[in-house]
C-alpha cells in the first residue's frame, strides 16, 4: 500500500501555498534589539519539497515558526494556504494550525507510554476521532511507510529511523496541506537520514501539499525541488532544481 492510498485526497489549493511579504522579526528592544528577519519576501508552491538552508542563527527556524503560526512577525504579511495569518486572532490561528499544518522535528518527541500507532494517531484523537478509527488509520499509514508489524511497538523498541517515521506519520495522518520539518535527519545516521528524506519527498509530491525542510545536511539537498539559502535574516538565493 502506498502513502497516497493511505491518505485521502484533500481539496486542491492555490498554486502558492506560502507567501511572505516584507517580513521582519525583532527580539528585544532598544540596545538589546536583535533583528532575526529583515524584509523577507518568499513564495513556496504546493506540490514541491522546499529546502531552507543557511548557517546557524541566520533566521531559518524563526521564519518557519512564523509560517507555521507559532510566532507573530514584527512587520510584514504572511499568507498560508490562502489565509492571512497576520490578521488571525489567536483562537482561529490555533484551529487553522491544527487542521492544516503538520510538524516534524529533529527530536522525535514520541510519548514513551504510547505505542507507534497511538503516537501516530494523536492529531486525530485531539481532533475528536473515535480511538479505534484513529488508530486504524494510523496503523495503515505506518504500514505504507514500511513499518508493517511495528504498530504496537513502543518507542523504546524502535530504532532512530523508525521513530522518525512514526513522527512523520503523526505529522501527516490528519492530511495537512503544509508540512514543516526542522532538521528531520540531524539525529539519524546517513542511511536512516536518506530513507527518511525519501519518505518526506514521497509525501511532498502531492499537488495539494507543500513541504518545507530546514536542514544543515548537504547530503539531502538532492531531494529538494528548490533550495532557499538564508544569511543574516535575509533570503540570499533561490535555486530551482530537478530532485534526484
Amino acid at each position: 500500500m502506498s502513502i497516497a492510498v493511505a491518505l485521502q485526497n484533500a481539496p486542491a489549493p492555490a498554486a502558492t501555498a506560502v507567501e511572505c511579504r516584507g517580513l521582519d522579526k525583532d527580539f528585544g528592544e532598544g540596545e538589546t534589539r536583535v533583528q532575526a528577519l529583515c524584509g523577507v519576501d518568499l513564495e513556496i508552491p504546493s506540490g514541491e519539497l522546499t529546502l531552507l538552508v543557511g548557517p546557524s542563527g541566520c533566521g531559518k527556524t524563526t521564519l518557519i515558526s512564523i509560517i507555521a503560526g507559532l510566532l507573530d512577525p514584527t512587520r510584514g504579511e504572511v499568507t498560508v494556504l490562502g489565509e492571512r495569518l497576520t490578521e488571525m486572532r489567536s483562537g482561529p490561528k490555533i484551529s487553522f494550525r491544527g487542521k492544516n499544518i503538520g510538524f516534524v522535528f529533529q527530536q522525535f518527541n514520541l510519548l514513551p507510554a504510547l505505542n507507534a500507532a497511538e503516537n501516530a494517531a494523536l492529531p486525530l484523537l485531539i481532533a475528536g476521532w473515535n480511538r479505534a478509527r484513529a488508530v486504524a488509520k494510523a496503523s495503515s499509514l505506518l504500514e505504507a511507510m514500511g513499518l508493517a508489524g511495528r504498530a504496537h511497538s513502543m518507542p523504546s523498541e524502535l530504532s532512530g529511523g523508525q521513530q522518525q517515521r512514526v513522527a512523520i506519520a503523526r505529522a501527516i495522518v490528519h492530511e495537512p496541506r503544509l508540512l514543516v520539518c526542522d532538521e528531520p535527519t540531524a539525529a539519524l545516521d546517513a542511511h536512516s537520514g536518506q530513507l527518511v528524506m525519501e519518505l518526506i519527498r514521497q509525501v511532498a509530491v502531492h499537488r495539494d501539499r507543500a513541504v518545507i525542510v530546514v536542514t544543515h545536511d548537504q547530503r539531502v539537498y538532492r531531494f529538494g525541488n528548490r533550495i532557499i539559502s538564508m544569511s543574516d535574516g535575509r533570503i540570499e538565493s533561490v535555486a530551482v532544481q530537478q530532485p534526484t
